[in-house]
């Protein structure tokens, strides 16, 4: 029996490749595209736009199109989480929660009676065992592979789940595209967070977090400058800290190296190589698992790779310890890297790979 499959349908060219390819591959096709956020109608917004695309690519390849409103829920689940750890002092990456709350969440919940599969256009793979375990691998474009995101998928979510770019090289995307006559073979890919897009950062934080000024220190304690809000800020940041290397210190450029909560202190120090930048163990809480029933003991005699940042190359960890945090009711998994790292930043996630198959992951906790 031809199977269902629902593809979100973003207006950006890999989900439109992906409806093609399911298309030749046989299966029935229609397609959903996502309102994740409120359009303002500001000049960043591209949500408009990009519904436009979609609908082009639907007719082109003439699949039905449905529009699902998820604002709601990703206000919930995604932007109050963002600004919870942001008020912390932390640097989210709330990309990583709209995958699991919302386009593998909501939407998987959506279309539940309505498909078998659902589709997206991301980077990456996935391995089917006899005994029923879905594997999330890492794409075979590596400059493109898109696990990071995915890694607090589960397997019920996993198993619904199909990534036609998987084996797929981008530039093959576009060419692949242009071949098949869609109207968007060129257009450029997203970037920046998902609810802010290409709208400066800072600009975006001002609408929702007050600024709380203070002293930035240097490691001694010295003032040096002064921050306009710790949440504005990130470690290993560089730009836009308003203090000159020649007029405050011996030359070199400032970064950020770590934020002080209770003295509202953003502590900075001088030159890109300074120790204070760089740090062997993390703490990663909560943990996840994308299979539950993985030896997980394994990992701390087996060659574990982790990466503490998107398209940063996994590099050669252990995972040195597992405990139940009761503050937080939550599995925590430390994780010690081979060589220092640069900027491990709290609020980011720290994603573990055995191989090419992505294990899991979870937040970077604050240092106690």
């Amino acid at each position: 029996m031809t199977q269902t499959v629902i593809v979100g349908l973003s207006g950006g060219v890999d989900s439109a490749v992906s409806a093609w390819l399911l298309q030749q591959q046989g299966y029935r096709v229609s397609a959903v595209f996502m309102r994740n956020w409120d359009d303002d109608g500001g000049k960043y917004c591209t949500a408009q736009q990009d519904f436009l695309d979609a609908c082009q690519v639907a007719e082109h390849l003439g699949i039905e199109l449905a529009v699902a409103n998820f604002t709601a829920e990703y206000k919930e689940k995604v932007f109050s989480q963002c600004l919870k750890l942001l008020k912390q002092g932390m640097t989210p990456n709330p990309d990583v929660w709209c995958n699991s709350q919302i386009k593998f969440g909501a939407f998987l919940d959506y279309v539940a009676d309505r498909a078998d599969l659902i589709a997206t256009g991301h980077y990456a793979r996935l391995r089917r065992d006899g005994d029923g375990v879905t594997h999330l691998l890492r794409a075979r474009d590596e400059r493109k592979d898109q696990s990071y995101f995915l890694h607090q998928l589960n397997q019920h979510q996993l198993s619904h789940c199909l990534f036609p770019l998987g084996e797929w090289h981008k530039t093959d995307v576009r060419a692949k595209a242009m071949e098949i006559g869609l109207s968007n073979f060129n257009r450029p890919d997203s970037t920046g967070i998902c609810f802010i897009g290409e709208r400066p950062f800072a600009e975006f934080l001002r609408e929702h977090l007050p600024e709380e000024q203070g002293e930035m220190v240097d490691p001694q304690g010295k003032v040096v400058g002064q921050h306009q809000g710790l949440a504005f800020y990130t470690l290993g940041q560089r730009k836009g800290l308003g203090i000159g290397g020649s007029k405050n210190g011996n030359g070199e450029a400032w970064y950020v190296a770590g934020k002080d909560l209770e003295r509202n202190q953003l502590v900075v120090v001088q030159g890109e190589d300074h120790p204070l930048l760089y740090g062997r163990e993390v703490r990663v809480c909560p943990m996840h698992w994308i299979n539950e029933k993985m030896d997980r003991k394994n990992l701390a005699r087996d060659k574990v790779f982790a990466t503490i940042r998107y398209r940063q190359a996994p590099m050669t960890c252990s995972a040195v310890f597992e405990e139940w945090d009761e503050e937080s009711a939550a599995c925590v998994l430390g994780v010690r890297f081979a060589e220092p790292q640069k900027a491990v930043t709290p609020g980011q996630f720290a994603v573990l790979y055995q191989g090419d198959e992505c294990v899991g992951g979870g937040v970077i906790a604050r240092p106690r």
